[in-house]
């Protein structure tokens, strides 16, 4: 009996080095690996033995006989993958691992005295950082966090309901009270302490500050009220300290999202859950309350590009689709997306849809009576936000024309942007600090991980790789001298002062 990855992979691959018979693709250093969706499990070669179920962070990993409902799906899959593909053979290769005397020289070559490293971030990034540090040398790291709860994007970007992804957190929350770090929350750079306070101070500064603003539409209208971010909305269900319990109007039957990625999935699908199914999930109150007095009944998802080019993944998809509560509607004004849903493979995302029910929707009526719905509507660009002291509606292109959308709420899904760190360059166009494999350019010492480094791309499996070049360009410096001296008398001082931030 094989295993089977499912919906919530996070794409880090602790499931691969523990497998035994390399069974698990794509790996690290195969050229899929970070672009797929997920892992996949070859059932040809999996030996059922179990190894990837205990490594697994978020718990995405089942028997295949095991799957039901929604989940059921993924036995094919996973499949699916390897039909045709040479990682077969290569699978059939059992993943042994050479025999050698155990090693626990944590020193770098020509530092013996453990650095003071300082990691500002303790979202994913940040901690794939510190876990690199702690394991792979003696450094004692200060770990900082602007605000007064450690977790990052697992903590307030997650949706509740998907506790199996947020399960990530608790693996990296062990990390807060290892002997060698110290945690410092409430404390942020440029308020509390400047980067010239930490470079002065420590041998190495590695920023994972993410991307924390959203991108703008650059529409006429995008300013009114009843238009706003995702990340607002995300950052609302979710509590975060920066967001009023008010913060989203649920007054309007109507909801346009513009973006069709993975957040945009995920506020779709809670602006339309049932309240109770949300209960003990990890959902901020007061969000729980007000979506109880929801008005809104119908959220419309509008993609520029057709269902074959659409964001999200399969697995978001998939559940999505396979919701009880919920009606999911195609539009099916432009004829391209008919077309293009009729002829998918059966590989292809937008093949999920062939069972979903399509309907030219006339936008100028308000959403009609019954249960709740999603609408997807393809080939169609947002150009204004209609309204006088509020959004009423939302212009975009149709297939024969402009085409109205009457909506009382318009929200932008269409990326997030970095900002940027008092002291250090920035990079407005891309939203990231400049640098070379993690170094910041022109600063020697000072190091980002992350989307402050590469952008707003990958999940947050994705980080893990991420960090372990950073890292390797932190051991790297210091092996060759290459790390500024620094005032070490003063890092005990300055941690005591950040400890009054607590």
């Amino acid at each position: 009996m094989a295993f089977a990855i499912t919906q919530t992979c996070c794409n880090d691959a602790s499931c691969v080095s523990v497998c035994p018979v390399n069974c698990i693709h794509p790996a690290p250093g195969e050229p899929d690996f970070g672009s797929t969706d997920m892992l996949y499990i070859d059932p040809g070669t999996c030996i059922d033995c179990g190894a990837c179920v205990d490594a697994c962070p978020v718990d995405a990993i089942f028997p295949v006989a095991a799957l039901t409902g929604p989940l059921q799906v993924y036995a094919g899959i996973n499949a699916e993958y390897f039909a045709g593909r040479d990682v077969i053979a290569e699978a059939a290769t059992p993943n042994l691992h050479p025999w050698g005397p155990p090693a626990f020289e944590r020193t770098i070559p020509g530092n013996p005295a453990p650095l003071e490293v300082a990691v500002v971030g303790t979202g994913p990034a940040g901690m794939y950082a510190v876990q690199d540090l702690l394991l792979r040398t003696n450094a004692r790291i200060t770990l900082i966090d602007r605000l007064s709860v450690a977790g990052g994007l697992v903590r307030f970007g997650v949706a509740p309901d998907h506790p199996a992804t947020k399960k990530i957190g608790e693996a990296f929350a062990r990390f807060h009270s290892h002997p060698r770090l110290r945690l410092r929350l409430g404390v942020e750079v440029g308020r509390d302490v400047t980067t010239a306070d930490l470079t002065a101070r420590y041998d190495a500064v590695v920023y994972a500050v993410g991307a924390s603003s959203a991108r703008t539409l650059g529409i006429p209208g995008e300013d009114l009220p009843g238009s706003l971010a995702a990340t607002t909305v995300v950052a609302w269900y979710n509590g975060h300290p920066d967001v009023a319990g008010d913060a989203v109007d649920l007054s309007a039957e109507r909801v346009v999202l513009v973006g069709n990625g993975n957040v945009a999935v995920d506020v779709a699908r809670i602006l339309t859950a049932d309240p109770d199914a949300l209960v003990g999930t990890s959902i901020a109150p007061a969000a729980l309350t007000r979506l109880r007095e929801s008005k809104v009944r119908e959220v419309v998802l509008l993609a520029r590009r057709g269902p074959e080019d659409a964001a999200y993944t399969r697995a978001e998809l998939i559940a999505l689709l396979t919701r009880d509560d919920v009606d999911v509607v195609v539009d099916s004004e432009d004829p391209r997306t008919v077309q293009t849903i009729a002829e998918a493979a059966p590989a292809d995302k937008a093949a999920l849809l062939r069972g979903v029910a399509q309907e030219a929707v006339d936008w100028s009526a308000p959403p009609a009576a019954g249960r709740r719905r999603i609408v997807l509507r393809f080939h169609s660009a947002p150009f204004e936000a209609l309204g006088d002291t509020r959004v009423r509606g939302l212009r975009v292109s149709g297939a024969d024309g402009m085409v109205e959308i009457a909506a009382d709420q318009v929200v932008r899904s269409v990326g997030y942007h970095g900002t940027p760190v008092p002291g250090l360059p920035f990079d407005e166009l891309t939203g990231t600090i400049p640098n070379a494999d993690g170094r910041v350019a022109g600063r020697p010492g000072e190091y980002v991980v992350g989307w402050i480094k590469r952008g707003p791309t990958g999940g947050i499996g994705t980080n893990k790789a991420d960090a372990a070049e950073t890292v390797d360009a932190i051991i790297a410096d210091a092996a060759e001298g290459r790390l500024p001296k620094r005032n070490r008398r003063s890092v005990t001082a300055l941690v005591s002062r950040l400890r009054s931030r607590v």
